[in-house]
């Protein structure tokens, strides 16, 4: 969560009618409000009044930290390079968050511990990182202007993580009263971090960065620089993440171990939210970020960490929503890709069009993926309809499906 922001001749920046916002800003605006949420129901949780689910609030937390690890580098110690050993190190982080979302009780001393320790080390880290480095608290303060709020943000943020990380491990510290204020003084801060470090990107516009000469060697090959645009990268976290439960489904049918639903559901949503809010993609397609679609992906997470936290109230609602875009999600999609098709077929071109073999799998494979979100949206809408075992195969095909598209989608000359 730290800005590599560096004070060059600032360019007015002109005014926006979109919400641009880049993706760091986005996942922060995320985590934020995960944090303000969080505060303001743990108010209502103390008095007894809301029911309470730790282990999917902890497993929440990791996945979104894993989520920026994975699609920036930047980790909850700082900004690091992006290798292929830092997408498995994000990649464990995820899969252990979706744990503790899908399986209750199973992992929560864990996922505790490993909260409260990315809390208090990478608090203390960052703000000594801030305070120590001349480059950054000491210059931005010294240039004024949003500099000035950057740094002031980035200090409230790294302090309140501090805070909350100690009374997260220390259980004699811990008071509700006093964490739901911590949580929204983080909360609150940040929402300023988020978007001091937005106009600072406009202002301040980073240099491009060269290109570093590439590791040899198979052993090399996890240090290496990963060359994963957004787009791939949340294609295989959502892979990942539809594997693990298609094979944790198979214990769960059988009455081995406890599930959440609504862990699962609003993982679900807040991955889905992050997708609109970055690139503006929704699951009946990729449109403009106005803030109409903005303020759906702003519904999207609050909705998403609503269900991690609060179990047991929206659960119905969550299962018919998703069911729904997800049923959506499938047959729009392939009603726009084969509308064409029947066009074709019933009005022939006079020279046949050759659809390249990279494109005519990438289609194929969208194709497949539509019909298996049709599928999994109806065992979500009509629960029993399919049985379990065949819904984790599904889910185990969807997965399977996401990391070929992400293959294809790399392969493409466009993507190069």
């Amino acid at each position: 969560m730290t800005p590599d922001t560096a004070p060059t001749p600032p360019k007015s920046p002109e005014p926006r009618r979109e919400f641009d916002f880049t993706l760091e800003p986005v996942i922060l605006l995320v985590l934020a409000a995960f944090m303000l949420l969080f505060g303001l129901l743990l108010f209502r949780i103390h008095t007894g009044n809301l029911p309470y689910a730790p282990d999917s609030t902890y497993g929440l937390f990791l996945v979104i930290v894993a989520l920026q690890v994975i699609t920036l580098g930047k980790t909850p110690f700082g900004g690091i390079r992006r290798s292929w050993l830092v997408i498995l190190i994000g990649l464990a982080a995820g899969i252990l968050g979706m744990g503790a979302c899908f399986i209750p009780g199973l992992l929560s001393a864990i996922v505790r511990t490993l909260v409260g320790v990315i809390l208090t080390l990478g608090g203390a880290a960052l703000l000594l990182q801030l305070v120590l480095d001349r480059r950054k608290a000491g210059t931005w303060i010294s240039v004024g202007g949003i500099l000035r709020h950057l740094t002031i943000a980035c200090a409230l943020v790294y302090s309140m993580a501090f805070l909350l990380g100690v009374v997260t491990l220390v259980p004699a510290l811990r008071d509700n009263v006093m964490t739901a204020v911590l949580l929204v003084i983080e909360g609150g801060s940040l929402f300023y971090l988020a978007g001091c470090i937005q106009v600072a990107e406009r202002t301040y516009p980073a240099a491009p960065k060269g290109s570093a000469p590439e590791e040899r060697g198979a052993c090399s090959f996890f240090l290496q620089d990963a060359p994963l645009p957004f787009t791939n990268a949340l294609l295989i976290f959502l892979g990942t993440l539809l594997v693990f439960l298609a094979v944790l489904l198979v214990p769960i049918n059988l009455g081995i171990l406890p599930f959440s639903p609504d862990g699962q559901f609003g993982l679900l949503l807040v991955i889905m939210a992050i997708q609109v809010l970055a690139v503006g993609e929704t699951p009946i397609g990729q449109f403009r970020r106005s803030w109409p679609i903005v303020l759906v992906g702003l519904v999207f997470v609050a909705l998403g960490v609503f269900s991690c936290i609060v179990p047991g109230i929206l659960t119905d609602v969550l299962r018919i929503m998703l069911a729904a875009l997800n049923i959506a999600g499938g047959i729009i999609p392939l009603a726009l890709r084969l509308w064409p098709v029947f066009q074709q077929m019933k009005n022939p071109p006079a020279v046949p069009v050759a659809i390249p073999a990279p494109l005519k799998k990438l289609l194929i494979t969208q194709t497949v993926l539509n019909i298996v979100g049709i599928l999994f949206g109806i065992s979500m809408l009509l629960p029993g309809l399919i049985p379990g075992m065949v819904v984790a195969v599904i889910l185990f095909c969807n997965g399977l499906l996401l990391f070929l598209l992400a293959y294809i989608l790399g392969r493409l000359p466009a993507a190069a």
